[in-house]
């Protein structure tokens, strides 16, 4: 089992920035590719990037150049580096693990509660 607690959330006006940060309890974390959805109002969930468990990653084209994934195996962390925010980047954003990979259209094995960001215009 691996439990996920995110951080980072928040308000923040478009054009700005955040750092969302995803904590995992389980000592093999560096064997877990690891990722986050976003859900929107009225949305379904969606992917927004993925890394596995060598750093290579992957992103939606919506964040694509603005969204950067990262880890720290040593601190069984994950990070998403959000800049230049726009009001539809607003959404509940969930952290995830998966033994295997994390990418779009692919369920995942574990998520976290999710962490809530708005961005105003």
């Amino acid at each position: 089992q691996v439990q996920l607690v995110e951080s980072g959330g928040g308000l923040v006006q478009a054009g700005g920035s955040l750092r969302l940060s995803c904590a995992a309890s389980r000592r093999t974390f560096s064997s877990y590719a690891m990722g986050w959805f976003r859900q929107a109002p009225g949305k379904e969930r969606e992917f927004v990037a993925g890394i596995n468990w060598s750093g290579g990653s992957t992103s939606s084209d919506s964040v694509k150049g603005r969204f950067t994934i990262s880890r720290d195996n040593a601190k069984n962390t994950v990070y998403l580096q959000m800049n230049s925010l726009k009001p539809e980047d607003t959404a509940v954003y969930y952290c995830v693990a998966d033994r295997t990979k994390v990418v779009a259209g692919r369920t995942v094995d574990y998520w976290g509660q999710g962490t809530q960001v708005i961005v105003s215009s």
